[in-house]
């Protein structure tokens, strides 16, 4: 970019230069993206070219958009857990010995040197789980004595604020456990290990993570990108969003409806995959912003539903306000416990007496074991108003109409592909 301000016409002219203008070193353009980015201001180009798109009416509120996500790779390593507790400590020496090579040196073990000179690679490491066990506390041996000597009274203060340090003492407190002697231990799965969500991968980029879809799995980010799909207009992005890789697509969406109210853009219908919405997310979006979030939900998993042989949850009449439901069979259950299911969401969970359901002449339309399975019981989500949003969405994806509309959400697949073929997005 540098080079063409000095040498194209073009350029000179989109910058309002003379002809003669020397131009500027590319370090001006990198320290300019550098002040964006300390002061938090890297949207201004974004908003102002939203604003302006707005003024001669290229873009407005409450109407139709769509949202999709890609993933974007941070520049590391993926690393397993013994490489990443060795690379960790390699990173802390590293850094010391440049900004305290004094102090460091009569605290370095000789055989840290031979061990943390070079980078830890997986083939170098033990290949048996006893073996590599015995590596990884070794190596917490040596993270912890070094974290023991920073936190010291007679350590500098100030070593305990490098960032490199601080990864160390987050790395160690998620892979190692003290014993009483002060030892560093291995965790496991028994003893817990935090989830992907919070888990340091990589001591070179703290915020990225690991993350798995489907069969695709990698170590970084995601983007949110939401654009505008109005009949005979240009599609205009309005919103992208970044996070954590391992951070579902659903936890995304109030974020993206949060920036998009900042900005007075909030759509009416957001067209958007089933990743984005659940029950709580179709209530709580229109509800709280008005936007009727437009997409395929999940189904019913259970075999009633999935073979379409049986009695489904939705086939029970549900009275919230006298808390009974009523099976096809006429039959009203005996009672209702909230509670929470596997995938930690609030249920309500309505079961029916054995009386009833043991002579029912449809049981075997509820009840496929009944061995295992004296009754019927189902569970319905909650509060009232997720529950409802659910059916009454659950209902439209049945007609010709959510058919015909929800096609628009397939041209944000084009926009994701041009950020990552044209923009580069994927890095």
């Amino acid at each position: 970019v540098a080079d063409a301000v000095r040498a194209r016409i073009d350029c000179k002219y989109a910058l309002s230069l003379e002809l003669d203008d020397p131009g500027f070193d590319a370090s001006v353009l990198s320290e300019f993206r550098s002040r964006l980015l300390e002061g938090g201001a890297e949207r201004l180009l974004f908003d102002h070219l939203l604003e302006r798109y707005r003024e001669i009416g290229l873009v407005k509120a409450r109407g139709k958009q769509r949202t999709d996500s890609t993933r974007i790779l941070a520049v590391v390593r993926g690393l397993n857990r013994l490489e990443l507790v060795g690379e960790t400590v390699r990173h802390a020496l590293d850094v010391l010995s440049t900004v305290a090579p004094g102090w460091l040196q009569g605290r370095v073990r000789p055989e840290w040197v031979e061990r943390y000179v070079r980078r830890l690679d997986d083939h170098r490491l033990p290949k048996s789980k006893e073996a590599r066990q015995a590596e990884g506390e070794k190596i917490g041996a040596d993270g912890q004595e070094l974290l023991d000597a920073i936190y010291s009274e007679d350590a500098p203060s100030w070593l305990r604020e490098l960032p490199a340090v601080e990864t160390l003492r987050k790395v160690w407190m998620q892979n190692y456990f003290r014993e009483q002697d002060g030892s560093a231990k291995w965790r496991t799965s028994e003893i817990g290990i935090p989830p992907s969500t919070k888990f340091v991968g990589s001591p070179f980029d703290t915020e990225a993570r690991y993350a798995r879809k489907f069969t695709t799995s990698w170590v970084g980010y995601r983007v949110h990108i939401t654009e505008t799909c109005e009949d005979g207009l240009p599609n205009i992005v309005t919103d992208v969003q970044t996070a954590p890789g391992p951070v579902a697509d659903g936890d995304a969406t109030p974020l993206i409806h949060e920036a998009l109210k900042g900005r007075n853009l909030l759509p009416e219908r957001q067209f958007v995959d089933t990743g984005y919405l659940d029950a709580e997310l179709l209530a709580e979006s229109k509800k709280n912003y008005g936007v009727d979030l437009y997409g395929p939900t999940r189904p019913d998993y259970k075999w009633q539903a999935r073979e379409k042989t049986g009695f489904e949850a939705a086939a029970f009449t549900i009275d919230w306000d006298d808390e009974v439901a009523t099976c096809p069979e006429d039959k009203k259950s005996i009672s209702w416990t909230p509670a929470i299911d596997r995938q930690d969401t609030k249920v309500m969970k309505i079961k029916f007496s054995g009386k009833d359901c043991m002579p029912c002449p449809s049981r075997d339309l509820c009840i496929r074991s009944v061995k295992d399975y004296k009754r019927r019981t189902i569970s319905i989500r909650r509060p009232r108003e997720h529950h409802e949003a659910l059916q009454r969405a659950r209902k439209r994806e049945e007609t010709t109409e959510f058919k015909a509309q929800y096609t628009r959400r397939a041209g944000i697949e084009g926009t994701v592909s041009r950020s990552v073929r044209t923009c580069g997005v994927r890095r």
